[in-house]
């Protein structure tokens, strides 16, 4: 039940996040709306017990490509002034409640001894898709195409940096 609980919620909070992506005229507020669904859909897979998935969401979709896509912002410039007044004048009230009734659901599903963190979880051995299956496998069976695809990408980041400071002309590099 809570589970479910929290699938409609987070659902709710991606498809909030995703319209609000499609109907905000700044562009700073269209990337907060992403970054809004990134981290929802985050938890969503720590609900279902993804945890690498999760981790891999949250870090680099929404760590390292939110970040370049602020900074894509940033450098074509939204320079237009910004109405800083408020339209909703208890909005700040609004969400404080909110909180305030957040903070008391979460205590009474603490305190009341019923909710599991993690309601999938078995004693035993790893189930299929955990980070320890996964990092047994990969560690194990897959060890030399991961190494050698660790050794490609670090071969390609030299030669990018290598291409980035070659002249045409026959001259020297920086």
């Amino acid at each position: 039940m809570v589970e479910t609980g929290l699938f409609v919620l987070l659902a709710a909070a991606c498809l909030a996040g995703a319209v609000t992506v499609v109907v905000a005229r700044n562009p700073v507020h269209a990337a907060m709306g992403l970054l809004g669904t990134l981290f929802s859909l985050g938890v969503i897979y720590v609900v279902n017990l993804a945890h690498l998935v999760a981790a891999v969401q949250i870090i680099v979709y929404a760590g390292a490509v939110m970040t370049l896509f602020l900074f894509v912002i940033m450098l074509i410039g939204v320079d237009r002034v910004e109405d800083t007044s408020e339209p909703l004048p208890r909005q700040r009230l609004y969400v404080a409640a909110l909180g305030a009734v957040m903070l008391v659901v979460a205590g009474v599903l603490a305190i009341g001894g019923r909710f599991s963190w993690t309601p999938g979880a078995v004693a035993g051995p790893p189930i299929e898709g955990t980070i320890e299956r996964l990092a047994e496998q990969l560690f194990t069976a897959w060890l030399l195409p991961f190494e050698a695809t660790a050794l490609l990408l670090t071969i390609s980041a030299a030669g990018a940096i290598a291409l980035a400071f070659f002249k045409r002309d026959g001259g020297t590099a920086e």
